[in-house]
């Protein structure tokens, strides 16, 4: 006898008189729901498609071209246009990465903030008595800074931007800075170069903004470089002497 159009579909589950599993379909397309992660196994992540990589070499390109016009043009003569056309993108395109040249100046003081502390840990000896670690790690930095005097000065201009995406940032690589000097500080702590009740996290703000005032002359062209290196080491020696009569 044949099989009428209305008969149910025939189970696949291989299980006589028994109905075949429930698919979960998607509500819009109708098609098979993708399955659910078990209870307690993670979610397995979609395969990356290119979009990151794709970002990171865009960014990379709008850094090395802004670099290129700022020392070209000058920081006011170099536009966002102009960097974009140099990166090889359209003018809208580059405000996905970036919105001001501020912000790729941060850029460039955050990558030398960081190559500066990775100098100082490949010849740093942490027994050392902490004053002098303190001045390799501004001797690292300093190097740095006078290396590419220009791109360093009206970056280091652009941290008094007041505008706020680009002052968060600043405030960001203030607060790492300010990160590494404590590292150091700690360190002295356990060495017991240090007082007990050395508050570490003032002690390396004082250091910051110490450090911060002694660069603004200099990127003002009023001191030379040895003389802004020499002002860093008389900072930590002051700090670590005191001011304090002995006999008071």
């Amino acid at each position: 006898m044949s099989t009428s159009l209305s008969s149910p579909a025939p189970s696949v589950s291989g299980t006589s008189g028994q109905a075949g599993p429930q698919v979960a379909r998607t509500p819009r397309t109708g098609q098979p729901a993708p399955p659910r992660a078990a209870s307690g196994q993670r979610t397995r992540l979609r395969a990356d498609d290119g979009r990151l990589v794709r970002g990171r070499r865009s960014r990379a390109r709008i850094r090395q071209a802004a670099r290129e016009l700022f020392r070209e043009k000058g920081f006011d003569g170099a536009t966002l246009r102009a960097i974009a056309e140099r990166a090889g993108m359209g003018a809208s395109s580059i405000y996905r990465h970036v919105q001001s040249k501020e912000e790729l100046l941060i850029d460039e003081l955050t990558e030398m903030q960081e190559e500066a502390w990775t100098r100082f840990r490949a010849s740093d000896d942490r027994d050392r008595p902490t004053d002098e670690r303190l001045r390799a790690f501004f001797d690292a930095q300093h190097e740095l800074l006078v290396a590419d005097r220009d791109l360093t000065t009206i970056a280091l201009r652009a941290t008094t931007k007041t505008e706020a995406r680009v002052a968060k940032r600043v405030l960001q690589l203030h607060d790492r800075t300010i990160g590494l000097l404590m590292e150091i500080l700690q360190r002295g702590r356990q060495k017991q170069h240090l007082a007990r009740d050395v508050d570490v996290l003032e002690t390396a703000r004082v250091l910051f903004h110490v450090s911060n005032g002694a660069r603004i002359p200099w990127a003002n062209g009023m001191v030379k470089d040895d003389a802004l290196r020499q002002s860093m080491h008389q900072a930590v020696d002051l700090l670590f002497r005191g001011v304090a009569s002995r006999d008071a």
